[in-house]
This record gives C-alpha cells, structure tokens and sequence, in this order.
C-alpha cells in the first residue's frame, strides 16, 4: 500500500500558502532547529580540536606534536562517531516502537548535557568518554528527524523540506564558526559549554512537534493486535524485517549511498582546519591567525554546504533522485582532488571551500531524503538509522585512519592522507547503480495500515 502525495486529476492548483499547513511549519522548524544546533555542537568541537589536544595531551604524559594530535584527536572524533551509530540505531528502534517526538526530546537532552560536560575533561580519554556518550545522543536528529519531515509533509513539497531541514545542519556548523571567531579567545573549555544549548530546544519540540498520525496509528494498531493475541509479520522485531525481502535491497543501497558520503564528509571536515594550522605554522604566523582563517574557511565550507544541503531537494524533484546524487558525488570529488593532494595556499582552500560544502553536504542531504521514501513507517526511523549508523561505523574509522597513515606513509602530510581516506567514499556510487528512482512516488505504507485522518492537505 502506498499513500497519495501527487495531484488529483481534475482538481485545480493549490497555492503552496494553502497547501502547507501549521503543523508542517513547525514540525520543519523543530527537526531543523535540532538538526542545527546538533551541528553546531559537533562543528565546535571540530574547531578547537587542536587546542584542546595541546591542553590535554601532556597531562597524560603525552608531547602534543603534529602527529599525536593528529592520532589522539582522531580517536576522540571516532569514539563520537562510534556513539552516533550506536544511538542511531538505539534510538531509531525506540522511536519505531515509542514515537518520534519522545524518542527525539530524549537523544536531544542527551547529546547536549555531554557535549556541555566535555568543557570539564582533564585528559583526552575523559574526553573521548564524553564525546561518546554525546554521540549516543546526537544519533537522534538525522533518522527520526527525517523520518517526522516525510511522515508530516505529505504533499510535493516533501523532498524540498527534507532538504531545508538538512540545511540546518550546515546552518549550524556556519553559527559555531561565528561563535569560534567571536568568542574563540575565551578557549576551548568555553565553546564546549556553548555546545549545550541545544537542551533549550526540547520545550519547543514537547510543545508544538506533534506525533505524525500514521504513526500514532500504528503504535495503537500494534498495542491493540498484542492485546488481542494476533500476530502480523508488521509486528516481527524490526532489525529481523530489514534484513530479509522485501527490504534487504534498498537497506544495502541506502547503505551503501550513507557510508560513501559520511566517509568523505568526515575525512575532509575533520582535517582540513589542521591542515590550515600547519599551512599556518609553517608560515611563520602566529596562533591568532590560524584561528581567524579556520573560522573563515569554516564559514565558506558551511555557507556552500547551506546551499547543498538546502537545493538536493529542489534539484531533486527537477531532475530525479539519481541524477540529484550523480551531481552531489561529482562536485565532491573535483573539490577534493584539487584540493588536498597538492600543496595549496590560504587563498586556494577559500576558494575550494564552499564547492566542498556543496558537494559533501549535499550527498548527505540525498540520504535522508531519499531513504524514507523506500521504507513504510514501522520501520522507517530505524531503516534510516541503520543505514546511517552502518556508514558512521565505518566513517568511524576515517578521521582516525587519516591521522594513522599521515605519519606512517605520508610523512605527516594530512591532506594526501585526506585524499586517500576519502577514495573509499566511491562504495556510494556502487549504491547508486542499483538505486531505483522515487521521485513522483507516494510513501510506502504498512501492509496492516488503515486509513488515518490527515490535517494536512496533500493536493499538489
């Protein structure tokens, strides 16, 4: 079964004013305001992680040169990204179980209290401890937030709020590089505290996101078949459903697409600021300059990453899923292979940053909006956790690999080992070869769905 979200023959053009209703409005406003500030958090921590390597290394014995901040800090950026999965699928479950906005207020509350608590580490596993368990939290956002935009706007305007949404990720990373330029002088314990307010957003969600009513409905059609002894392969656990057909297909190729993407994102996103401190230091110029140019450089890849990961859903709906990704994946791969491998000035990275922005983000917007279209709502958030999670696992592995192999064979040079780690990111187009094109297609629906009452009006 599938739900409608195309026009009705013979009835006449509604204007997008009429069209998308309250609720819509606020739930984007909610899942993008924590998509943002889930950014924000994580965009800090990315920004002062030379600092507070240097502050925290010695106190574990440990000489804070180029390669042991390279080493240490990527395995604090890869303990919060083994959290992420881990509380993807954690929460991704729940929210299939419990409902989206419970389930979304929790990992919310999570990721912001442990990102706040990093300010009062005193050694780098301290840290990594705590960037774990905010990781757990901050896997949240991205599955359940997407899976509330599809579930809500059920009309065309679906992919284009996905994207907006996503946006707000990159929204979020552009406010945390004009935090770190107005207020990075206060160090690093500080931006860590400003990465909790995120918790603020929780009221907004308790009070004004509702419950989509499919789900709703789903969760009582559930509770009501276990009250009464029935059995319906919709009720079988869900990890079990997707790992046989019809859904083990599109997990693997969403999968595939999520661990393309993430790889690279995360490879280029964590190391680009060291290598804009080293090009720096070699300069001759002081640690104040190397500040003021990562947080400019941070600014354009998050104002080209705005753009991408806004537009996916535009080009999109325009030209087709597909195609939408073929674009994402191209513009990533130019940037990345006139940027890292060769040696570039300060001017050459500004201009290279936002043509990053737009083809990393961009891929990541692709996921999320194109994933909840090839899975019903029992299983969507944990469908778009899974896949995600499997890719951050992997991704993991990336930050942590680049700083490996910049000393072991490249002589320290991140940005070749940047190049490299980021070479595995074409699994996504392995995905993409075997994606099937959704655009113009209705949501698919459970098998044991019945007809639910929408607010919302779905004409196009």
């Amino acid at each position: 079964m599938s739900s409608s979200t195309s026009p009705l023959p013979g009835r006449p053009a509604v204007s997008w004013r009429h069209e998308i209703t309250r609720t819509q409005w606020l739930v984007l406003a909610g899942t993008t305001l924590g998509w943002g500030l889930d950014g924000f958090a994580g965009s800090l921590y990315i920004l002062v992680l030379g600092p507070t390597m240097t502050e925290l290394l010695p106190h574990g014995g440990i000489e804070p040169t180029g390669a042991s901040i390279g080493f240490y800090g990527g395995l604090t950026v890869a303990m919060f990204l083994i959290g992420w999965a881990t509380g993807g699928i954690l929460f991704g479950m729940l929210a299939d179980y419990f409902g989206r906005t419970r389930v979304l207020s929790i990992g919310i509350l999570t990721y912001a209290v442990f990102s706040a608590l990093a300010a009062l580490a005193d050694t780098w596993w301290q840290l990594a401890i705590l960037r774990f368990i905010a990781g757990v939290g901050s896997g949240v956002e991205a599955p359940v937030g997407a899976a509330l935009i599809a579930e809500s706007w059920r009309n065309r305007f679906r992919a284009r709020a996905g994207g907006v949404m996503m946006a707000g990720y990159a929204g979020g990373f552009f406010a945390a590089a004009a935090a770190y330029a107005l207020l990075g002088d206060h160090g690093w314990r500080a931006m860590m505290l400003l990465a909790g307010l995120p918790a603020l957003l929780v009221w907004f969600i308790r009070r004004y996101v509702p419950e989509p009513p499919e789900i709703s409905d789903h969760m009582r059609s559930r509770r009501q078949r276990k009250a009464q002894g029935n059995s319906h392969s919709d009720d079988h656990f869900v990890l079990r459903r997707l790992f046989r057909a019809p859904l083990l297909r599109p997990m693997l190729v969403c999968t595939a697409l999520a661990t393309g993407a993430l790889i690279t994102f995360w490879s280029v996103s964590t190391w680009y600021p060291q290598i804009l401190r080293a090009l720096t230091a070699a300069a001759g110029l002081p640690r104040e300059v190397a500040d003021h140019r990562v947080a400019v450089a941070a600014m354009l890849f998050n104002a080209g990453g705005i753009v991408g990961y806004a537009s996916w859903g535009f080009i999109a709906d325009a030209i087709g899923r597909r195609r939408a990704f073929l674009i994402s994946f191209a513009v990533s791969a130019a940037g990345i292979v006139w940027t890292f491998p060769f040696d570039r000035g300060y001017t050459e990275f500004l201009i290279a940053m936002p043509i990053l922005g737009f083809g990393l983000f961009g891929a990541l917007s692709g996921t999320f909006i194109y994933a909840p279209e090839l899975f019903p709502p029992s299983v969507r958030a944990t469908a778009l956790a899974v896949c995600n999670s499997v890719g951050r696992y992997i991704t993991a592995l990336g930050p942590f690999v680049a700083g490996v192999i910049a000393t072991s064979w490249f002589g320290g040079n991140l940005g070749i080992a940047t190049a490299a780690v980021s070479a595995v990111g074409l699994i996504a187009l392995v995905g993409l070869v075997f994606a099937r094109e959704t655009r113009g297609e209705p949501l698919p629906t459970d098998t044991t769905a019945h007809p639910v009452p929408h607010p919302e009006k779905s004409l196009s």
